[in-house]
């Protein structure tokens, strides 16, 4: 079975952000090689990453851009673009977090893409406003839920998704929001950063349970959580979810793309590709049609190869959600 008409699978550049920092290639060298491998033809874009003149790169290097990924036969399907909320410790008013926001929204169209991505909730007042800008530059905007970012611990941001009710506002969900059960990969290295013997216990056998939450919690509150480790294991209370697809029965129909999170390609019980199939499956019956996003997060604990890391993803995606 291929995948449904409308379903296009893509690569974030995202990925590559090892190879971003190494500075050996740059950021848009680094992206147009996933298309130029033959790894992808659509991928995804961080603005932040891509240009240095960040937030209003020049218009001549987006376009470059563009032109040398459609010539590798490629293009972009959606732009991570952000807010900043602060200037030198002043929080910015609502025109000047537009003044801020659009020109991203005008870089991207520039580099030929057909969305843009922001944090749920995160344009808040101004999400109204940029409909007619959005309509000018052919975008549409998505609004990502991820990690905890349940329909029930964010129902403002989610309804307000609805009663707009614009095909230029939609959602973006990410399936780290459905983890059945913590990257193999992440444990081992909690267990090696001498993490409690009984609350791994737990991350490993009853990562659903919401008691494991509490205990999360509680540890952390303690100062139990070892140092080398401390970055990593706030993972667990921000990126890592532990919903089933059935929580999201209420807001499949607002759904315009999805990220495919992985991070690490440790399979044995499903736990990578659970996730995927069981979102491809509520796709379908919902009909949505756009773009799947094969997103690499585990590069924060591995230093597998990007490239091979994202291709093989990419393989046992299609896989999953052919079934």
């Amino acid at each position: 079975m291929s995948l449904p008409a409308g379903w296009t699978l893509s690569a974030s550049a995202f990925n590559l952000t090892p190879e971003v920092i190494r500075a050996e290639r740059t950021a848009p060298d680094l992206a147009l090689s996933l298309v130029e491998r033959g790894t992808t033809r659509a991928i995804e874009i961080e603005l932040g990453q891509m240009w240095r003149g960040f937030p209003s790169p020049p218009s001549v290097e987006t376009e470059d851009f563009r032109d040398r990924l459609e010539a590798a036969g490629g293009g972009v399907s959606t732009v991570g673009v952000s807010i900043d909320e602060f200037d030198r410790g002043r929080r910015r008013t609502d025109a000047e977090r537009r003044a801020f926001l659009e020109p991203q929204l005008r870089a991207a169209a520039s580099a030929g893409a057909t969305g843009v991505r922001l944090p749920i909730g995160q344009a808040g007042a101004l999400l109204d406003g940029l409909v007619p800008l959005l309509d000018e530059l052919d975008l549409v905007l998505y609004e990502e839920a991820q990690g905890h970012e349940t329909p029930t611990a964010r129902a403002a941001a989610y309804d307000r998704i609805g009663e707009l009710d614009s095909p230029r506002v939609r959602l973006l969900l990410d399936i780290s929001m459905l983890m059945p059960a913590l990257p193999v990969t992440y444990l081992d290295r909690l267990e090696r950063g001498g993490l409690p013997a009984e609350l791994l216990r737990r991350l490993r056998d009853e990562w659903r349970d919401p008691a494991t939450h509490t205990a999360v919690v509680d540890v952390l509150r303690s100062g139990q959580v070892p140092g080398p480790v401390h970055t990593l294991y706030m993972n667990l209370l921000v990126r890592f979810g532990r919903s089933g697809v059935g929580d999201l029965a209420s807001v499949l129909p607002l759904i315009g793309a999805a990220h495919l999170k992985f991070w690490d390609l440790d399979d044995a019980d499903g736990r990578v590709t659970r996730p995927i199939r069981d979102v491809g499956a509520a796709l379908r019956t919902a009909g949505f049609t756009g773009t799947l996003c094969s997103e690499w997060g585990g590069q924060e604990w591995l230093d597998d190869d990007p490239w091979q890391m994202t291709e093989r993803h990419l393989t046992v995606a299609r896989e999953a959600l052919s079934r």
